[in-house]
């Protein structure tokens, strides 16, 4: 899926799982299939310069965020809030 063509209301959830912890990037992939690259493109263009920074910062340090380098024993958070229509 091409970013322009993203409605507001997946842009908004792109954004959200990116921030998450146990959302590992290629759960993006399969739900919106956006790589990592282009979510990061999106988060660079969308939030501002500072929070962009802290967002890399904070990625860069979990290993939930990338499957391959996920311990099995991470399961699945689960927050009511997650699944919003």
């Amino acid at each position: 899926m091409a970013l322009s063509n993203l409605i507001p209301t997946e842009l908004s959830r792109i954004i959200e799982m990116a921030w998450e912890d146990r959302t590992p990037f290629e759960a993006i992939n399969h739900q919106f299939g956006l790589s990592e690259k282009q979510v990061t493109s999106l988060m660079r263009s969308t939030i501002s310069r500072k929070t962009f920074k802290n967002w890399r910062i904070r990625v860069a340090s979990r290993k939930t965020k990338h499957l391959k380098l996920r311990p099995f024993a991470v399961g699945r958070g689960y927050c009511p809030s997650q699944y919003k229509q």
